[in-house]
């Protein structure tokens, strides 16, 4: 792994609330994430693994492992960017995730891109 400025791959998500997928009286809260990646290093990089830690409001941690997002490797040159969207189901109205992407860039150095803690919360639950 290495700590090299050349790789500087940028992420920003969005969250959603799924409403009709939810069951509240059965603890069923049902997010969706829309993740952006963006490269803003100087050498092209694939996505290889993803790493999720996923936390309930009970303190309860899902991790997650695997290969790739959504079927996907993608690859991106300086600049460009990579939108995909998945989701995850929470026994509780508030949580959060965070994790990183294992990336492997042109040069053969592999690092993560790290993402930061975000919040998953049901509209009006949380201020």
């Amino acid at each position: 792994m290495t700590d090299n400025p050349e790789h500087n791959i940028q992420i920003q998500v969005e969250t959603r609330y799924l409403d009709g997928q939810s069951d509240p009286g059965k603890a069923r809260f049902v997010f969706s994430y829309t993740i952006t990646l963006q490269n803003e290093g100087s050498v092209g990089a694939r996505l290889l693994k993803r790493h999720w830690l996923i936390t309930d409001a009970n303190g309860k941690v899902q991790e997650v492992r695997g290969d790739g997002v959504v079927g996907e490797y993608p690859y991106l040159q300086p600049g460009e960017a990579y939108q995909y969207t998945s989701g995850t189901i929470l026994e509780t109205p508030v949580g959060s995730m965070q994790g990183d992407y294992l990336m492997e860039a042109d040069d053969g150095d592999q690092f993560r891109a790290p993402i930061a803690p975000f919040r998953l919360a049901v509209p009006g639950v949380v201020n």
